[in-house]
């Protein structure tokens, strides 16, 4: 799930699909082009890329141009290029873009220098916010979202990063995520440097501290603060 940063079972659920003759579509959207030994993504880096039946991906994050892909059977394709409106009404990818994506493809395929400097960069940034004190949340993947609970306190939160520390990391809310688990998704990428992490680190770590020192005050003046809710709780209905 790209908001929590986790990888799904996909040996299980490929398996339960085979006993049960079932079809599979996986999102590697956020996995193209930076898992696997090609690229292909997390069921490649997992070995059962040959089980699924349709891939989605993107070519705007992992390959760094612009637009998406399925792949599958050609029954598939083709009955989504039939009757699928959303791809029917869309204009096509201007030349140059799809020539781009194609060049990004075939280069992370032979090339694994990218897809190590981004796990590097995580691994940087996961040290960087133990140091500082900041807590993301578990994750495998390159991201780390941070939970700033409250909606107002997390735009809040991002705009101050950027405005001070000319920093720009995405603010969460609902209902992409649930009420009360708002969050900072944060995913570095194999160019951010060990100097970037920390002032990251150091910064969010700063403003986390203000703004759960505000809502320790409104909490002791009977008004629940910014938020109500103390800093990492997760609802019960989140998964």
């Amino acid at each position: 799930y790209s908001m929590d940063g986790d990888f799904g079972p996909l040996r299980d659920l490929c398996a339960v699909a085979a006993e049960y003759g079932a079809l599979t579509y996986l999102d590697e959207t956020h996995a193209a082009g930076a898992y696997g030994h090609e690229g292909a993504g997390v069921a490649q880096a997992l070995g059962v890329a040959d089980m699924l039946t349709v891939v989605q991906g993107s070519l705007a994050k992992g390959y760094g141009g612009l637009g998406g892909f399925i792949a599958g059977p050609a029954t598939v394709i083709d009955t989504v290029r039939s009757h699928a409106s959303g791809f029917i009404f869309t204009t096509s990818l201007p030349p140059a873009i799809a020539a781009a994506g194609l060049a990004s493809v075939r280069h992370l395929r032979g090339s694994d220098s990218e897809r190590e400097a981004l796990t590097r960069s995580g691994r940087t940034l996961r040290e960087a916010f133990d140091r500082a004190g900041v807590t993301p949340m578990p994750s495998a993947s390159h991201i780390l979202p941070v939970l700033v609970p409250g909606a107002e306190r997390c735009r809040a939160v991002a705009q101050r990063l950027l405005n001070e520390h000319a920093i720009y990391v995405q603010p969460i809310n609902y209902p992409s995520v649930p009420r009360g688990a708002e969050r900072l998704r944060i995913a570095p990428t194999p160019a951010h440097t060990p100097a970037h992490a920390e002032a990251l680190a150091r910064g969010l770590a700063e403003l986390l501290r203000e703004f759960d020192a505000g809502s320790a005050y409104g909490r002791a003046n009977g008004n629940g603060g910014a938020n109500g809710r103390a800093h990492g709780r997760l609802p019960k209905e989140t998964t």
